[in-house]
């Protein structure tokens, strides 16, 4: 299927590594000019150079983007070298993932900087411009978390609850002015953060990293992980044409492991 997204200037934060990383690379082979976003200037300019050897088509970028000021920067250097960003995905930031008998008040505060404020520290530039032009897509990966209580994952799941309302209001606000937003939620991925998950789980529950990767291996009825490629496929879809009536929208990408109807 042609997803008509060749020659589209795509903006990928957490693009380095991960789900970000697979998306850039899809993106790519879709045609377009790709720019990623990350904090760590070394991995940033390897994944670059894994994705374009040549340095044509890939621009990296360093932000850190729980501060406004620092996200504005970046949207303005990277629409400076590569023109209007005509699609965002925002993959940046994660909070910690700890058991909640471990939990203490700040780290409730600094998942809401480390995973809502980096997405909307984007999107609040990025879909002004995107609606004063007339068209846009934006497509936020969030997490299971934010939709099922895990207790492993308190403060992170509040700050995706945040994401996922802040998504489906913004598509209401400027779906009139052309531009789509969408959330996806990805169940446990094979990502490097996927360790901290197991570690925290075994914490909790007393069990061994082996049996607790186990656990969730046998809670899949798909047998298996995502894979960052599984979300990416997913990403690719709703940012382009083919999704033209897919605003709002908080798709689950989960292998059945939660079904649930809404």
């Amino acid at each position: 299927m042609d997803l008509q997204l060749q020659g589209k200037h795509v903006l990928i934060t957490g693009g380095s590594r991960g789900i970000g990383l697979a998306c850039a690379r899809e993106f790519l082979n879709e045609g377009c000019s790709v720019s990623i976003v990350g904090r760590d200037p070394g991995r940033l300019e390897q994944a670059r150079l894994d994705l374009d050897p040549e340095g044509q088509r890939v621009r990296g970028f360093t932000a850190n983007l729980s501060d406004a000021a620092s996200a504005l920067a970046m949207v303005e250097q990277a629409e400076a070298q590569g023109g209007p960003i005509d699609i965002l995905v925002n993959a940046a930031g994660a909070a910690r993932q700890k058991p909640f008998g471990e939990l203490e008040p700040q780290d409730w505060r600094a998942a809401m900087d480390n995973k809502f404020f980096t997405y909307v520290n984007v999107m609040d530039p990025l879909i002004k411009r995107m609606g004063a032009r007339g068209s846009g897509a934006i497509v936020n990966i969030v997490g299971m978390g934010g939709k099922m209580p895990i207790t492993t994952h308190l403060p992170g799941g509040s700050a995706n609850a945040a994401l996922m309302l802040a998504s489906a209001g913004l598509a209401m606000a400027y779906g009139p002015r052309g531009v789509r937003v969408n959330a996806l939620n990805p169940s446990k991925t094979s990502t490097g953060r996927l360790a901290e998950g197991v570690a925290a789980d075994a914490r909790q529950n007393n069990i061994s990293e082996e049996a607790a990767l186990a656990k969730a291996h046998q809670a899949l009825p798909l047998g298996r992980l995502a894979t960052p490629q599984d979300i990416a496929a997913a990403v690719l879809f709703l940012s382009s044409p083919r999704a033209g009536y897919i605003s709002g929208a908080i798709l689950s990408i989960d292998g059945a492991a939660r079904p649930m109807i809404v």
